[in-house]
């Protein structure tokens, strides 16, 4: 998601700056209104809550199953924004038939308020506060923990299953961003730019310049940016969070710290070990998760669940209805299949290596 929100950045440097990052916030109220769900009405609300992670303030999401046999716990891709996901999991629940509980935890400081008064969060402190938020909240969950994660946090989930191996007994991992792409000049430049501090702030500042325009002119914004297919909780939610500076400056130092680990080589070896715990699903022209990172995780782990989605969503599949629904249904069924979980059959194609 990263990718789409920073890919227009240079124009920061151009005439037409106001213009093309306003436009990014408008369609934010819009289209609230008259959208059309693509599945039933969920049986129970998500519960939106605050709770301290040793020490952090943390907003999670959730839904209690009445009585669970599994807990999806979701980890968000960078921004790590919560209510991205909204639609998603909603779509997860209803498709498990409400046999799975469902919570979502984001990232430190990229909440609505600035809890942290401006410090920055590195990755590896957000893979340890996802340790300590399993440690803290679910440590006497007495149902298996299933893991799924979005871009990083599909990194971030392979990380927390290497230190819960007793606790979690699967990891799925959304267009994953698993290592640094060469080959994607828009992913140089994103890189680029969070390196430097100084450019860092003065792209957030400039982003959350766009919280003094009055709120129906910032929806228009964001809605003539991304078109018509995002969501209205996906407008909203760009609206409300990404117009902070706090968020955004911790967004790119997310990115610099992801940037720098994702040079290394993945752990194969981990991999090899526990590929029955582990599936991925890359989208077809995915500058996050090319189909060269499919290839090879083909090579080193030929027994992962590897899926290609071909349906036309994107990277930030959270961002719209169809996208939310289809990776949802996608989730409901390997779901299904490893742990014979009663779901609800999902209309959608997958094709495995």
């Amino acid at each position: 998601m990263l990718l789409h929100l920073l890919s227009s950045i240079p124009t920061l440097f151009t005439p037409s700056l106001s213009f093309h990052l306003i436009k990014w916030r408008t369609n934010c109220a819009n289209r609230q209104m008259g959208r059309e769900s693509l599945l039933p009405q969920v049986k129970k609300p998500l519960n939106f809550r605050l709770c301290k992670v040793s020490g952090h303030t943390s907003e999670v999401l959730e839904i209690q199953a009445d009585d669970p046999t599994l807990h999806v716990l979701f980890i968000p891709g960078n921004p790590g924004v919560i209510s991205f996901y909204k639609d998603f999991l909603e779509s997860l629940y209803e498709l498990l038939g409400g046999r799975a509980s469902i919570t979502v935890i984001g990232h430190i400081s990229q909440t609505a308020k600035d809890w942290e008064h401006g410090r920055l969060f590195s990755l590896q402190e957000q893979i340890d506060h996802k340790m300590d938020f399993i440690g803290q909240e679910l440590q006497n969950t007495e149902v298996p923990i299933i893991l799924v994660g979005h871009s990083i946090g599909s990194y971030i989930s392979v990380e927390v299953l290497k230190r819960s191996l007793e606790k979690v007994i699967y990891c799925v991992g959304l267009y994953p961003f698993l290592a640094l792409n060469r080959q994607s000049i828009k992913q140089s430049i994103i890189g680029k730019i969070a390196a430097s501090s100084f450019i860092s702030a003065a792209v957030s500042f400039a982003i959350a310049s766009l919280g003094l325009l009055p709120r129906r002119a910032l929806t228009v914004v964001v809605s003539k940016s991304f078109g018509s297919s995002w969501s209205g909780t996906a407008v909203e939610v760009a609206c409300t969070h990404l117009s902070q500076y706090h968020v955004m400056r911790n967004v790119l130092f997310l990115a610099m710290t992801e940037f720098k680990k994702l040079s290394e080589t993945p752990d194969w070896a981990f991999m090899r070990a526990n590929q029955d715990k582990i599936a991925f699903l890359f989208g077809i022209d995915d500058q996050w998760g090319p189909l060269q990172m499919f290839e090879e995780i083909s090579k080193q782990a030929p027994d992962i669940g590897l899926s290609i989605e071909r349906e036309g969503h994107t990277h930030a599949f959270c961002c719209t209805q169809a996208g939310s629904s289809w990776a949802a249904g996608h989730v409901a069924n390997l779901i299904r299949k490893r742990f014979q979980v009663k779901v609800r059959p999902t209309p959608y194609i997958c094709r495995s290596h």
